[in-house]
């Protein structure tokens, strides 16, 4: 079988170095925002370009941490308003909720499958407060127009980079483009710990201050509280994995660029029949994942026969995603209208990512493509 992505053989690499780090930490007595996090974060700082890094529990707690170190949404203002995107994972739009504001949603570009910003002015409301772009996939969003209408219309930018650590916007680092960057280090993330951890960034001495303080239930001093905040804590041991992964990523998402550059040599067979991931000129794409878009009257159904092929050749496949954030249950109280997103309706039936990992080798990228070939030349809707 070949997987969608295979944590192993990164641990294969470092085992040494992890396995010593795990034992330095369990000897420590020291669990919980140590001498590892402090260490990390002022690493992890200095490889952004950034002046503050606050590590969390998570990369859906640094989403809400962001928006509440903002002050947007409830109990300061239950009708404020964060414009996003719908084609991203739940704790994009989730977090705002949570928060106790509203998400709306602007449709998406066809090509990046990014935030389409030429939708936002349109989207501002008298209670907008804030631009959530995400860097979906591992490219990043039109960060020029984001932050030409955010500074013409007095809004914040918080940044899901979730996808895209060490992804480049015209030379600069995502996570330092807006008011504060949010990070997650799921352990399928390009840079994973060995369980759940998160981070935010920002340039600004008082949010940092303010984030460091809400992630502690709302204290800067032990037992005195402010606010309700949160338990959100980066321990020791994630840090301790991150701060060894760390020196890596840029290596990890050099060889990612070189998959993602062989998939799509061997894919030109079958270019009539999908589309393979666009680029914009002059950034740097990290390929979180490497996502193909299936061409044809009916993707959806193509796409389902595809993935049933390649699992009964052994090869893995995923959607990202299949609902958009707008058509979830939870949201049903938004009463949104399909019709409103008909790019994200499309891309959402289209979208088929491929087996994508540093360590992912070229026999196994051949057997990919020849895979999804015999596939696509077998299937009556390819004809």
């Amino acid at each position: 079988m070949i997987p969608i992505l295979n944590l192993t053989r990164q641990y294969e690499q470092l085992k040494t170095k992890i396995d010593e780090a795990l034992i330095r930490v369990a000897a420590s007595g020291h669990y919980i925002l140590g001498p590892e996090v402090s260490a990390f974060e002022a690493e992890m700082a200095k490889y952004l370009g950034v002046k503050h890094v606050i590590g969390c529990a998570n990369g859906t707690d640094a989403l809400f941490l962001a928006l509440k170190a903002l002050k947007i949404g409830a109990p300061v203002d239950a009708q404020d308003e964060v414009i996003t995107t719908p084609f991203s994972y739940m704790a994009t739009s989730e977090s705002i909720v949570r928060a106790g504001a509203r998400p709306v949603f602007v449709d998406i570009e066809p090509d990046t499958m990014n935030m389409d910003v030429s939708l936002l002015e349109a989207a501002i409301t008298p209670n907008t407060k804030a631009i959530l772009p995400v860097h979906i996939f591992g490219q990043a969003a039109n960060m020029d127009e984001i932050r030409r209408v955010a500074k013409a219309h007095n809004l914040f930018i918080v940044e899901d980079c979730a996808q895209a650590i060490g992804s480049e916007y015209k030379g600069q680092k995502v996570g330092g483009l807006g008011e504060i960057g949010c990070f997650s280090f799921f352990p399928s993330k390009n840079l994973g710990a060995f369980g759940d951890g998160g981070m935010c960034t920002t340039n600004d001495d008082d949010l940092a201050e303010r984030l460091c303080m809400l992630r502690v239930h709302g204290s800067r001093k032990r037992y005195y509280h402010e606010e309700s905040g949160l338990n959100s804590r980066l321990d020791e041991i994630q840090a301790a994995i991150l701060r060894i992964k760390l020196p890596h990523i840029d290596e990890w998402n050099h060889a990612r660029q070189a998959v993602a550059s062989r998939y799509d040599e061997l894919l030109k067979p079958v270019a009539a029949s999908l589309k393979t991931p666009y680029r914009i000129a002059g950034n740097k794409h990290v390929f979180h994942q490497y996502t193909v878009q299936l061409q044809g009257a009916n993707p959806s159904q193509l796409r389902a026969d595809l993935q049933q092929k390649l699992q009964d050749a052994g090869i893995q496949s995923m959607i990202y995603y299949p609902v958009p954030l707008y058509a979830q249950q939870t949201h049903a109280d938004l009463k949104l209208n399909p019709a409103d997103f008909p790019v994200c309706e499309d891309i959402s039936n289209r979208v088929l990512s491929l087996p994508m990992f540093p360590e992912l080798t070229v026999q196994e990228q051949e057997q990919v493509a020849q895979a999804l070939t015999n596939a696509l030349q077998a299937l009556p809707v390819h004809a």
